[in-house]
């Protein structure tokens, strides 16, 4: 159920409610550069507390070795701390 008058922000988090998505996935669904979906979803999760919803975020992982153990959660670095390698799956967030 979309609604017209909803800002984009509220429009992402019904969307992350119906899906996992990463930023990327995010940015091509609604047309916005790809930080600025980081941006909404940071701020989707401050605006769920206090209330009986969290966003979950799975870290970024390195598709060569497996490390998934990023200070920053939330976006996918260039490469690898211990692989070096620069194939990094983007982290996942969804609303639950």
């Amino acid at each position: 159920m979309e609604n017209a008058n909803a800002t984009t922000r509220e429009r992402i988090a019904d969307y992350l409610r119906e899906r996992t998505a990463a930023a990327g996935t995010i940015a091509n669904e609604f047309d916005i550069p790809t930080n600025d979906a980081l941006s909404h979803v940071e701020h989707i999760a401050q605006s769920l507390d206090g209330t009986d919803e969290q966003l979950l975020a799975a870290p970024p992982e390195c598709r060569d070795c497996g490390f998934a153990g990023f200070d920053d959660r939330a976006n996918r670095p260039s490469r690898c701390p211990e692989c070096r390698s620069e194939s990094i799956e983007e982290p996942l967030f969804r609303v639950e």
